[in-house]
């Protein structure tokens, strides 16, 4: 398939590729399928391991921070009550030094401290202390926690200003400090958890890698063992489409002793076997009709001595006794008939051989069956048919071969006669942009199912008990199917029993120009009920 890579339209034709790579190469879906599974169990471990390894991380940190503010606000408290608070000047500088001991005892530097409210304001109690950033993530709700919980611990997790001025993950805990003699603050102590998250960062990193990695692995295994699997399959399917299209001599190499070399030691055994019976039948058939040919070709010498006799005595019969003149003509219509046998044995024979050759020429499909049913009217007037040439279309010249489209034009007409029970016969040709076609309708007893699907066969005769009146040799339609063939072109039939039959013989307007749809509908507009049809080549109802 040629991309369009100068126009940039190439992108178009890539999911058609695709979906062409994914029908056609096993392959490829196996690969694929084993990389979207792979993908998918990686992916769930992934985001689980991520998960858990965060949530421990997490709480091992909240554990620190909580333990690490629980020593820091304990050492504060021990400081402040043995602290000497009676003169002003310490009183002013204990939270300070409450402060200070707990930036001391703690890893962090972000403390805070806000007088609880509600107490004795006549008190001039130390002002609130608080580190730059700390005061805008305390929320409200863990500030009324800390207020009602006493010496109880509460912890908020917030987003921290960082010093690039992004916002780092953190952990705010607070609790209570007393001040003696001035009463209860509250204490929050802020721990930055940028370390943690750049460890998750680092292990969720790892783990991608670590699963691209081994997506990429698993890929590149399967892409290997499927090609180890598939290449003995491709072989074989090439192998037997190789066989198929006519050569009966390849086979596939035999290695090993696994389950492909038992596959191939099998299919080569079936290819020999059919070899065998095919070569043994292309002989019978060879022979088969090497046999009719030269039958018939030894046959024409003594036929034609004794249809010049059967002349001779035909030409004098009314000399004869009347017995005598009614074997005279009985001779005579019977040599005739051995002699259309025999130029139809011949005929099937060269088809057979595949020794048949088309001689096309312009020729009128109208004028054609004009001749035709001239030809044909003296036998119809004799069984009391009626013959009635409609021609809507196809008045132009046609390359075809007019001697066998002539043949089976007869054919149809004089099927349609001997079945036609003495009711009319209609011949009509049409033409469409693609095909002329002619039809030979009659009203007769018309066929079963079971018979139209043997209507083409060789020798095969709807009722074997029926007396003939043209001496057909059964081959007549058998022939007609390969002219029709022969031209490209179709040649149909439909049939009901009380209905009558339509034969419909549809050829080319351009020779190897593929035919669309048939000019002349099939079945018949005047059928009345639909019955069965039997189609050569490619079926088209009109």
């Amino acid at each position: 398939m040629r991309y369009r890579w100068l126009d940039g339209q190439w992108w178009r034709q890539v999911p058609s590729v695709l979906a062409r790579l994914w029908r056609t190469s096993l392959q490829v879906r196996t690969v694929t399928i084993t990389l979207l599974l792979t993908g998918a169990a990686i992916l769930v471990t992934g985001v689980y391991m991520s998960l858990s390894i965060s949530n421990d991380l997490y709480q091992s940190r909240l554990d620190q921070s909580l333990g690490d503010s629980s020593r820091a606000t304990t050492a504060a408290q021990n400081a402040m009550n043995a602290a000497d608070v009676s003169s002003g000047d310490s009183g002013k500088n204990l939270l300070n030094s409450a402060l200070t001991i707990v930036q001391t005892s703690t890893s962090s530097r972000l403390v805070a401290a806000y007088r609880v409210p509600g107490q004795d304001t006549t008190v001039p109690a130390p002002s609130d202390r608080f580190s730059p950033g700390l005061d805008v993530v305390i929320s409200d709700e863990l500030r009324e926690q800390v207020q009602k919980g006493g010496t109880k611990q509460f912890y908020q997790s917030v987003a921290l200003p960082g010093a690039d001025g992004s916002d780092d993950p953190g952990i705010v805990v607070g609790t209570q400090l007393t001040l003696p003699s001035y009463g209860r603050y509250e204490l929050y102590i802020g721990y930055n958890l940028r370390d943690a998250e750049d460890t998750l960062v680092f292990v969720q990193g790892t783990l991608a890698l670590a699963g691209i990695a081994l997506i990429l692995l698993i890929g590149a295994i399967t892409w290997v063992i499927v090609r180890f699997v598939v290449q003995p399959i491709r072989v074989a399917a090439e192998t037997s489409e190789r066989l198929a299209s006519g050569d009966l001599a390849v086979r596939i190499p035999e290695k090993g002793e696994d389950v492909f070399a038992s596959l191939a030691r099998s299919f080569n055994g079936m290819a020999d076997s059919l070899q065998s019976q095919i070569n043994q039948l292309a002989s019978l058939s060879q022979l088969q009709q090497r046999f009719v040919s030269d039958v018939s070709h030894e046959l024409r010498t003594p036929l034609t001595t004794i249809r010049l006799a059967g002349d001779v005595i035909y030409d004098q019969r009314e000399n004869f006794p009347p017995a005598t003149e009614r074997t005279a003509e009985l001779l005579h219509t019977q040599i005739e008939r051995f002699d259309r046998l025999l130029s139809d044995l011949l005929e099937i024979s060269r088809y057979d051989a595949g020794s048949v050759a088309l001689e096309p020429e312009p020729t009128n499909l109208v004028r054609l069956a004009d001749d035709t049913v001239d030809e044909m009217r003296t036998l119809a007037d004799q069984n009391g048919s009626e013959l009635r040439l409609e021609a809507p279309g196809g008045y132009f010249d046609v390359g075809m071969d007019p001697r066998r489209i002539r043949r089976i034009v007869r054919n149809l007409l004089g099927n349609a006669i001997e079945h036609g029970e003495g009711r009319p016969v209609i011949v009509t040709v049409d033409s469409n942009e693609s095909a002329v076609a002619l039809s030979v309708r009659d009203y007769g007893l018309g066929m079963s199912q079971q018979d139209v699907n043997h209507v083409f066969d060789r020798f095969w005769r709807a009722d074997p008990s029926r007396k003939r009146t043209i001496g057909g040799t059964g081959l007549g339609l058998a022939i007609s199917l390969e002219d029709a063939t022969l031209h490209s072109g179709w040649l149909q039939v439909w049939s009901a029993p009380g209905a009558g039959s339509c034969f419909r013989l549809t050829l080319p307007r351009v020779a190897g120009k593929e035919i669309t749809s048939s000019p002349v509908p099939l079945p018949p507009l005047d059928a009345g009920v639909a019955g069965p049809a039997l189609a050569t080549g490619k079926e088209t109802h009109a």
